[in-house]
């Protein structure tokens, strides 16, 4: 007997997978288009912006990136790239608030042949991870379970984010 697991969110993937790729740079697309909460934007600093990977490894992973559209580290300025590692140190903290984890997986594929799905645009992926997040459904039956929706892991890291201003304007 099969059982089934439902992932409704991975329609989008399934249904472009083979299709024509759109033209320009998706993340600076969603930049542009200034609706942050439609694409699960939840920072956005002088150079830099984080946004929830919407076909996550695990529950929370999100991207850290530059706001300018550059391939590798070398191409960002010495200021872009400290706001670059500031962001990333301000996910995690929102994230350590906001879920607690264990640990966290945090690292760069530079180019096509290093796993980069989008290699164009630099982007640091940044995975909180718990005890127990990998069981035996991903060896056993090649499933990754996801306990939480992007929902409502965008709602708790924007709440997060109101407290952290919050606290700034003290």
């Amino acid at each position: 007997m099969m059982d089934i697991m439902w992932a409704p969110w991975r329609v989008k993937y399934v249904e472009q997978h083979g299709k024509k790729k759109c033209k320009g740079c998706v993340f600076c697309g969603i930049l542009k288009e200034n609706k942050d909460k439609k694409h699960f934007i939840f920072l956005r600093t002088v150079h830099s912006f984080a946004v929830l990977n919407i076909y996550p490894f695990n529950g929370g992973h999100a991207l850290v990136l530059p706001q300018r559209h550059v391939d590798c580290l070398e191409k960002l300025s010495p200021f872009e790239r400290s706001d670059l590692m500031d962001a990333l140190i301000q996910v995690q903290g929102m994230m350590k608030k906001a879920f607690s984890p264990h640990a966290f997986n945090v690292g760069m594929n530079m180019g096509h042949l290093a796993g980069a799905g989008i290699p164009e645009h630099l982007h640091i992926h940044i995975v909180p991870r718990w005890s127990g997040d990998v069981n035996f459904m991903p060896a056993v039956f090649g499933t990754k379970i996801i306990p939480v929706s992007l929902d409502k892991t965008y709602e708790r890291l924007m709440d997060e984010n109101s407290r952290r201003d919050r606290k700034k304007r003290k």
